[in-house]
């Protein structure tokens, strides 16, 4: 049986929830931290209708359940960790006071390691004494799902912590990226969110609506993404002939630094998205769920056909 560790987990939400099933499943001890009772009260049932919607077994389910431990007191929770996973809110200034109370009770040889989704892990560790065991793991929401970790380097971080956590990550079933260079929003979201910006400069100028933007990317380039890349793709059109159409396309791209005001009045007018009911795109409850039920039931089989 491979080795197993104690692990830390900072926050019981969406993230948390699943960073902790995902550990607990593989056979290590979890403790899970909150500041707000509700969520540690709600954290097992939260864990238990994740492992239901991926069809796992119900002794399966008991046995992970077993792992997880609930833990109100941050001390307490982090007192005998291995590793150290926050998944607190975005808040710079949240996050640094958080990594500064686990390195006052958590042990010397504990890794400690930041979920972020755009936060320079830099920023994060900065105050603490010892950076070295420091860095960032940004997992992909749901966690427990998506199979991505990118694992970011700070310019303190040891070797021997990153070669750490990869091989920790690897063994639980995720697939970790190394992410040399602590830069905002690291791999993933940086080429997520710049297509984001030509999908909304899009629908600003008029092209299309923003269905249409969904409807070609799900039915065009995006069914081929999950096996293969972007620069892949690149290879095998040829770098000629791309070099031909970013010579042809590129200076039309949206290149605006700071958010387009499409967006922003968007949130100003409060069409917050599927929360408000209205966003890019009108939602009703029913639309909604049938979102969440496409996707979820989308990786269940993808996670299937990359197994066979």
């Amino acid at each position: 049986m491979a080795e197993t560790y104690s692990i830390a987990v900072l926050g019981a939400g969406l993230m948390g929830h699943g960073i902790a099933l995902t550990f607990a499943r593989a056979g290590h001890e979890v403790r899970v931290h909150d500041p707000f009772p509700a969520s540690l009260d709600a954290l097992h049932k939260c864990v238990r209708a994740s492992l239901e919607a991926m069809a796992v077994p119900d002794p399966e389910i008991a046995e992970t359940l077993e792992r997880i431990s609930p833990q109100s007191d941050l001390p307490g929770a982090v007192a005998q960790a291995d590793f150290v996973f926050e998944a607190a809110p975005e808040k710079p200034d949240l996050k640094r006071s958080l990594f500064r109370s686990v390195e006052d009770h958590a042990p010397a040889t504990a890794i400690l390691a930041s979920n972020t989704s755009v936060i320079p892990i830099t920023t994060i560790m900065s105050d603490l004494t010892d950076r070295s065991r420091a860095l960032g793991t940004h997992w992909w929401n749901p966690p427990h799902m998506i199979p991505l970790v990118e694992v970011i380097r700070t310019e303190w971080t040891a070797e021997a912590a990153l070669e750490k956590t990869v091989a920790l990550l690897a063994s639980v079933g995720k697939t970790p990226v190394r992410v040399e260079k602590d830069v905002a929003g690291f791999i993933g979201n940086r080429l997520q969110h710049a297509m984001w910006r030509e999908a909304i400069f899009l629908v600003e100028s008029g092209v299309c609506t923003a269905e249409a933007v969904d409807q070609v990317v799900n039915a065009s380039f995006g069914r081929r993404l999950s096996v293969l890349g972007p620069l892949a793709n690149a290879d095998l059109v040829g770098t000629d002939l791309t070099l031909d159409i970013h010579e042809n396309v590129l200076a039309d791209l949206d290149s605006r630094p700071a958010p387009s005001p499409y967006l922003r009045a968007l949130v100003e007018d409060g069409k917050l998205g599927m929360k408000s009911g209205q966003g890019f795109r009108t939602w009703t409850p029913e639309d909604m769920e049938d979102v969440r039920q496409r996707v979820a039931t989308h990786l269940r089989r993808l996670e299937t056909i990359l197994e066979d």
